[in-house]
């Protein structure tokens, strides 16, 4: 299971960084989204992936980290990805707002028509 999430995790982050290297600002921003969901994953991977483990002190129970899941990197992922979807939102609009200014979605301004040859 371990061995998957992490191949997963990889594989987002590669095809982030492939799209954030692209020209144009939609692939750009879908580029940051697929690394900050390969950030979540990795962090949500940090706190030891368990099936079944109960998030929450049960009485009588000691609590361990053999007993229960680690609470920390879902608060953390849960913030991560608000603050993701607010970001997103953003570069959308300055994406949006570039493209009526300029009349191209290039990342410099510039269409394929005024690149050098």
């Amino acid at each position: 299971m371990l061995l998957m999430l992490s191949l997963f995790v990889g594989t987002l982050a590669g095809c982030g960084v492939w799209l954030l290297l692209r020209a144009r600002t939609f692939d750009t921003v879908l580029g940051l989204t697929l690394l900050s969901y390969a950030v979540n994953l990795f962090i949500f991977a940090m706190g030891r992936v368990k099936v079944a483990a109960d998030p929450i002190v049960q009485k009588g129970v000691v609590s361990t980290l053999a007993t229960t899941a680690d609470p920390l990197p879902q608060a953390l992922v849960l913030t991560a990805i608000v603050i993701s979807f607010a970001m997103t939102a953003v570069l959308l609009g300055i994406a949006l707002r570039s493209y009526q200014q300029t009349g191209s979605d290039h990342v410099d301004g510039a269409g394929r028509e005024d690149a050098p040859r």
